[in-house]
């Protein structure tokens, strides 16, 4: 089992930026990033293959794409999740959790596929 831990989370206004940063005990295939709004399921954000290649590939839901970005340190076992432009619907509690290495895309949209997952950290994004 992966122990995962999030930080990075704040209350913010529209427009800012915020990162986000998952430590991980150790690497596997990828990482992706979820959030989960209240009342609402646990959706998609973004994900990233991690791997000993120097090449990795992110992966982006709709409402993430050209705002925000995925990134690695191997050397530092962590993920994260570079927010811009935020809106107040970005509001969630954003979750890291380790999965594997697919080769259909939309595999990394999934969240039966990841198995280890963290706590949390509460984005608030006022207008």
């Amino acid at each position: 089992q992966v122990q995962l831990k999030e930080s990075g989370g704040g209350l913010v206004q529209a427009g800012d930026s915020l990162r986000l940063s998952c430590a991980a005990s150790r690497r596997a295939g990828s990482m992706g990033w979820f959030r989960q709004a209240p009342g609402n399921e646990r959706e998609f954000v973004a994900a990233i293959t991690w791997s000993n290649s120097p090449t990795s590939y992110g992966y982006f839901a709709d409402s993430a794409k050209g705002r925000f970005t995925i990134t690695r340190d191997n050397a530092k076992n962590a993920v994260f999740l570079q927010m811009n432009s935020l809106k107040p619907e970005d509001t969630a509690v954003y979750y890291c959790a380790t999965g594997g290495l697919y080769e259909n895309p939309r595999q990394y949209q999934l969240i039966t596929s990841y198995d280890d997952w963290g706590q949390g950290t509460q984005v608030t994004v006022s207008s």
